[in-house]
């Protein structure tokens, strides 16, 4: 499968694909979101990698220069946002290659990649992900609806519930091993 995909730069017709391979499984994704990806990237305020598979998308991941919120807005540290990697992808590699590739543009913009992740048991796969990787949590605690979480305060374990990580880069684009 790993030599069947290739990582890209996401293209205009990629919307309706994604779009497709959303409903395909069920997962709901409003098209706006898809095309406003593709728009930030097409004014450089976002970049968005596809991979892409002779059955259609696998999967992408885009990549924000600047983190826009949690921990790291503000610093100049780029964020990884919205890793998708398709059901009937899964568990074949295509998650990392999409990571590497991100982590490779990133690595030139800055020497620190950043992230946040879901902490309900639905992002148990992306966890362990990211982990493998290298990516470590900042020490910022948990945030809900991005704002930091105060000790012993109510929330509810949904998607807005977010653990943020970060990543050290080695420079050319080549993360660090297990750093």
């Amino acid at each position: 499968m790993k030599n069947d995909v290739t990582i890209r730069k996401m293209e205009q017709a990629d919307i309706q694909r994604l779009l497709r391979e959303f409903r395909r499984q069920g997962w709901p994704k409003p098209r706006e979101v898809l095309e406003g990806y593709y728009e930030e990237q097409s004014r450089g305020e976002r970049m968005v990698f596809i991979a892409d598979h002779r059955e259609g998308p696998a999967g992408y991941v885009t990549l924000r220069p600047s983190a826009s919120a949690g921990p790291f807005a503000g610093r100049g540290t780029p964020e990884l946002t919205d890793l998708i990697v398709f059901i009937r992808f899964q568990r074949q590699g295509i998650g990392s290659r999409l990571l590497e590739a991100a982590e490779k543009a990133a690595a030139t913009l800055s020497p620190t990649v950043s992230l946040g992740v879901g902490l309900h048991s639905g992002y148990g796969p992306a966890q362990r992900l990211y982990a493998k990787r290298g990516y470590i949590p900042d020490g910022s605690g948990v945030w809900y609806r991005d704002q930091l979480l105060e000790p012993y305060t109510d929330c509810r374990n949904d998607d807005e519930l977010i653990l943020y990580l970060s990543k050290t880069l080695k420079r050319g684009g080549d993360p660090e091993d297990g750093a």
